[in-house]
């Protein structure tokens, strides 16, 4: 697949095929993400590819509740990645205070990209979500104290006839300039 048309299939999926991931599809996630650019190459990041299915299940769980709802279709996920925050080491510590930046967090982004677009290739659908009980899937999955997660992303293949949307954005002359702002 070109990647132009790679970026146009790429979208986010809630509802999902209660089908296992194979291992060797999530190893092909972990590498994309291994590959991604960060500042000065920092890495600054750990994946945690949640698959078995009863600790799965209870990570869902964190990412809604009665009042917050949204993320329900979590619980449909066969898995579910975690990108937890690792130091940058010292030299992108002292660069993102001075420049009031957060590269640790731009890098999970990116790295997170990589990977909804590493899944949509392999035939899979992915959702990020910024939404969730951090202290509780700390717990869960053993995260070191000390450590943050960035953000979650489901994983798993769409129901079938989910449907192809097209993309909503603003337009290119909104979006983009040459030479000033």
């Amino acid at each position: 697949m070109e990647f132009s048309e790679l970026m146009k299939t790429r979208q986010s999926v809630r509802r999902y095929q209660p089908r296992p991931v194979a291992r060797e599809l999530l190893d092909k996630l972990i590498e994309s993400v291994r590959l991604a650019p960060s500042a000065s190459n920092s890495q600054p990041w750990k994946l945690v590819m949640v698959d078995d299915p009863g600790l799965c299940a209870q990570v869902a769980q964190a990412t809604f509740s009665k009042a917050v709802a949204f993320n329900r279709f979590a619980a449909e996920a066969p898995v579910i990645a975690v990108f937890v925050m690792e130091s940058p080491g010292l030299i992108n510590q002292v660069g993102a205070f001075l420049k009031k930046r957060p590269f640790s967090l731009i890098d999970i982004g990116i790295a997170a990209a990589h990977f909804c677009l590493q899944a949509t290739e392999l035939g899979l659908g992915t959702c990020m979500l910024g939404w969730f009980d951090e202290k509780r899937i700390q717990r869960l999955l053993r995260i070191p104290r000390g450590r943050r997660i960035g953000l979650l992303v489901t994983l798993g293949y769409a129901v079938e006839g989910y449907p192809l949307r097209e993309k909503t954005r603003k337009s290119s002359a909104l979006m983009g300039s040459f030479n000033s702002y």
